[in-house]
């Protein structure tokens, strides 16, 4: 994530995986976040064996049919918004990005009239 190294510090953890689910990139925030996993050493590993028999299941589906996949989680009381999506390089699926953002507990949903 050198290239982009607003990615290393932003505020959110972001995980990259290939189309096989082995791991690219993690930025600080990722890393801390799996640190008791290995944190960056996660780097070169296969996200899928890091996942329940349920959440494998579900990546191997994304991995397999790019398609997204967006949901909210609460953990210790902190509660985050998790996006899942396909990423490209010049048009062509490169394996998928995941987003963890910590939102908080109730928040205001907008609706805007076109």
């Amino acid at each position: 994530m050198e290239e982009h190294g607003w990615v290393r510090e932003f505020p959110g953890a972001i995980t990259v995986c290939d189309t096989q689910g082995i791991i690219v990139e993690l930025n600080d925030l990722a890393a801390e976040a799996f640190r008791k996993y290995g944190g960056k050493e996660l780097i070169g590993t296969n996200l899928l064996d890091c996942h329940s028999e349920a959440s494998r299941t579900k990546l191997q589906q994304m991995l397999d049919t790019p398609q997204a996949n967006v949901y909210t989680v609460e953990k210790g009381g902190v509660h985050r918004l998790i996006y899942q999506s396909p990423w490209y390089r010049d048009g062509q699926y490169r394996g998928l990005v995941e987003l963890s953002l910590e939102i908080p507990a109730s928040m205001p949903h907008i609706v805007r009239e076109p």
